[in-house]
């Protein structure tokens, strides 16, 4: 059974609606959450919803929404950086947080480990449209980028569409403000030729109204313009 590890003390309402999130999926979905936080709180949430049947790894420590990203790989009993460490050891399968965004992206490159070669994280969201879903990546990890970090994220984005999508030879574009092959910036621009000699199959610029339209599967952009097409849908 796959296993995942939940910081349980990260975003809001935690650990109550983190907790009762992990019951439901386990209730619903068969899925094996591993508890990570502050034993006593989150076995209150237990005892209150008459429930026993998940395991918890105590963590004294949390990474507050404020606080520079950085902090937790000094916070080593931050419930953050323990649920990291359970899944670079394989004592969990993958790792879910609501917490401080910043402070995931960091445990995932330097407790988790990268991908070699991909020399940054980023963020994806699958957003809606006629025929499935589209997705967009980055919508925030990374707001300044070079052409070889956006052809590192269509690689991310490709893989994602097609292995929890169950997408076949997804359609991959980069975000720009025309069709054309010569249109937009010079990150754009310098970024097209490397997704065309690339072996993902890339159809060429994608326009804003391709995002809701299902004309690609797979759109890549710098976080910067992510953010605001994720913060303004």
């Amino acid at each position: 059974m796959t296993r995942i590890a939940v910081d349980c003390m990260g975003g809001d309402y935690a650990p109550e609606e983190i907790v009762k999130g992990c019951i439901l999926a386990y209730r619903e979905l068969g899925l094996e959450s591993v508890l990570v936080g502050d034993e006593e709180k989150i076995r209150r949430v237990l005892e209150r919803e008459k429930f026993d049947s998940l395991e918890i790894v105590h963590a004294p420590d949390l990474v507050q929404m404020h606080e520079p990203p950085s902090n937790v790989l000094k916070k080593k009993l931050s419930s953050l950086f323990v649920a990291g460490k359970l899944v670079r050891e394989g004592l969990a399968d993958g790792l879910v947080s609501a917490g401080n965004t910043g402070a995931v992206l960091t445990v995932g490159k330097f407790v988790i480990g990268s991908i070699e070669e991909l020399e940054r994280p980023a963020i994806g969201v699958a957003l809606p449209n006629p025929k499935g879903k589209t997705v967009l990546i980055d919508v925030g990890a990374n707001v300044d980028c070079k052409p070889k970090h956006l052809l590192h994220f269509a690689v991310i984005g490709h893989t994602y569409a097609e292995e929890i999508l169950g997408i076949k030879n997804p359609r991959v574009g980069i975000l720009s403000i025309g069709e054309e092959e010569g249109k937009g910036n010079e990150l754009v621009k310098e970024t097209y030729p490397l997704l065309k000699a690339s072996r993902l199959n890339f159809l060429g610029n994608a326009e804003g109204r391709d995002i809701y339209a299902g004309t690609f599967d797979v759109i890549v952009c710098d976080g910067f313009v992510g953010n605001v097409i994720l913060k303004a849908s």
